[in-house]
């Protein structure tokens, strides 16, 4: 624990300096920025490994990983990778709650790269989608705190939660059972949400201990990175190295976030019983949260404090470019005047924070650096819809292409023949063929506990 106060501590007062340094000097190039930032670079050009492109990110529930969703499209958007979207009938998830399936992904986005989107993980179904150096990453956030998010987020979507009257946490934690029923649809967000989304049995009895361990040894073996909610930064310098990302790459907005009034305090007592009620997310978050500080301490310290110090100043300059020389302003969805930037609302009881970019954006500004602006901020429900379109076109386009490859407009040439030659027809051509085969997929590996 005294390591991560001296280390948080030495972040706060280098950033302060730095920004107490740098706090006149913020005029910046979009499209510099775009497509060079900071001179911090890990590209195969430095001599370094190149980027990995490949990634399974298992999207967890109030997590902040809405923003880290955000951060993956857009990489792969200046990347030119492939995304793994639902189809259109699953919504913007991979029909979540259902088990992940191959086939809840659009088939205009296959072969992926990347994987993003709400599911509950299930590795022989993402394994068969993916390549096999893919490097599969999640992340998970304090239960108490996680639970908080949730019951205020679905107190009108979760019968669990609806059934509490005055919608009163502390009633539901003082007589879980009254109100939890585990066969119920819903059910996943009212216990062991984060174990649930990683495939496990939510609904494991706390006494079997040896299930727990399992289940954690499990996501361990599988997952190379989970990331922590409340080292979020820490957790992207420690992604930059794993995947040989650059800085300009692990940029980022907070998105989907609540208004402070929508948020609950937690009267004494009440943590304990919300890890107790989620015990196996308890221990997920107690082992990897440990994890997590072991990587950082083979790291270094010095060296990621430094890193995060560089990632808050890069943001800063981005965001002032974007938002007129300020840092941009939380709005509601009825402040925000661009349908396309407003999020989600879950009820009316909760509101959920957007932005929106300033109407004189255009003026000095490329369409690039707009475009970059503009998906910065971009709710996932929206930036899902855009990205479906766009690798639609580009699908259709390049099947288009290879169609036209395969049959070649015949070109008749006339030639002088003798007044009555018999003229030989030339045979019609090939039928075109039938759709490709698919690959057998490869044998799938050890399941993740609970999946049946």
């Amino acid at each position: 624990m005294w390591q991560k106060k001296i280390f948080l501590i030495f972040v706060a007062i280098s950033t302060v300096s730095l920004l107490l340094h740098h706090g006149g000097h913020f005029s910046w190039n979009m499209d510099a920025f775009y497509l060079r930032c900071c001179g911090l670079h890990s590209h195969a050009s430095s001599g370094l490994k190149p980027k990995h492109t490949n990634v399974a990110f298992v999207k967890t529930h109030k997590t902040a990983s809405t923003t880290m969703q955000n951060l993956l499209f857009r990489f792969a958007e200046r990347n030119n990778l492939t995304v793994a979207l639902p189809v259109q009938a699953c919504g913007h998830q991979f029909c979540y709650p259902r088990t992940f399936n191959s086939h809840f992904v659009h088939p205009h986005t296959l072969p992926p790269n990347i994987i993003a989107s709400h599911m509950r993980f299930y590795k022989p179904e993402v394994q068969r989608l993916m390549s096999n150096d893919t490097i599969y990453v999640t992340i998970l956030r304090e239960p108490a705190s996680m639970f908080e998010s949730s019951f205020s987020y679905y107190t009108q979507h979760c019968q669990s939660f609806k059934r509490v009257p005055n919608a009163s946490l502390d009633a539901f934690l003082e007589e879980p059972w009254r109100y939890y029923r585990p066969e119920e649809k819903d059910s996943m967000h009212a216990r062991n949400t984060l174990t649930f989304d990683l495939g496990g049995d939510k609904d494991r009895p706390a006494t079997d201990v040896e299930y727990a361990k399992k289940f954690v040894a499990e996501v361990d073996h599988v997952f190379s990175l989970v990331m922590i909610a409340e080292y979020f930064d820490e957790s992207l310098v420690l992604l930059r190295h794993l995947l040989s990302w650059e800085l300009d790459d692990i940029l980022y907005v907070k998105l989907n976030m609540r208004m402070p009034n929508s948020k609950k305090n937690l009267t004494p007592g009440l943590p304990a019983k919300i890890r107790a009620w989620n015990s196996l997310d308890t221990q997920l978050y107690d082992h990897f949260n440990a994890s997590l500080w072991k990587q950082l301490t083979t790291l270094g310290f010095g060296y990621v404090a430094k890193e995060v110090r560089l990632l808050r100043q890069a943001q800063e300059r981005l965001m002032r470019s974007c938002f007129g020389g300020r840092l941009p302003l939380l709005r509601t969805a009825a402040q925000i005047k661009n349908k396309d930037l407003r999020p989600w609302q879950p009820s009316n009881k909760v509101d959920i924070l957007g932005y929106d970019l300033p109407a004189n954006l255009s003026h000095g500004f490329s369409t690039m650096a707009q475009e970059l602006c503009l998906k910065l901020i971009m709710p996932e429900l929206q930036y899902t819809r855009v990205l479906l379109r766009s690798q639609s076109i580009r699908y259709r386009q390049f099947h288009q292409l290879r169609l036209q490859q395969s049959h070649p407009p015949q070109q008749f040439i006339r030639t002088a023949l003798p007044r009555h030659s018999p003229i030989h027809r030339s045979q019609p051509p090939p039928s075109a063929p039938g759709p490709m085969s698919e690959s057998k997929p490869s044998t799938a590996l050890t399941n993740v506990p609970g999946n049946r």
